[in-house]
């Protein structure tokens, strides 16, 4: 038993050496961000909902996108405009989080990054 649960421990570890990554996951990795940094502008009667469209309460609602269009393009987050607006690659009043001076933390934004070039999977 103790040797079988000295694999499961090292599993992460061993495939981190061997350069192949877990997926990241909306639920776990996503989710969190998004809710700290945007949800309370892009949901329900939010400003960032009213004047873009854009509802970042759903995996659905982020997919469609705003009603100027997606924002992100699974498989590309370099031209994704989610990433786009959050690491500050378009006009000063367009960038996200809106209003603050602070940007999101470049490991969150690495993170959804790498979430998008998966795909952008409802995991």
């Amino acid at each position: 038993m103790k040797i079988l649960l000295k694999i499961a421990v090292s599993l992460p570890f061993l495939a981190l050496l061997l350069g192949c990554e877990q997926p990241v996951s909306y639920s776990r990795d996503v989710v969190p961000i998004l809710q700290t940094n945007c949800v309370d502008c892009h949901t329900t009667s939010g400003q960032g909902l009213v004047k873009s469209g854009l509802d970042l309460g759903s995996y659905e609602g982020l997919l469609k996108g705003t009603r100027y269009g997606p924002v992100v393009k699974p498989g590309d987050s370099f031209t994704s405009a989610l990433v786009m607006l959050i690491e500050h690659r378009v006009d000063p009043s367009l960038k996200m989080p809106h209003g603050r001076k602070s940007r999101i933390e470049q490991a969150k934004i690495e993170r959804l990054k790498k979430w998008i070039d998966q795909g952008a999977k409802n995991n």
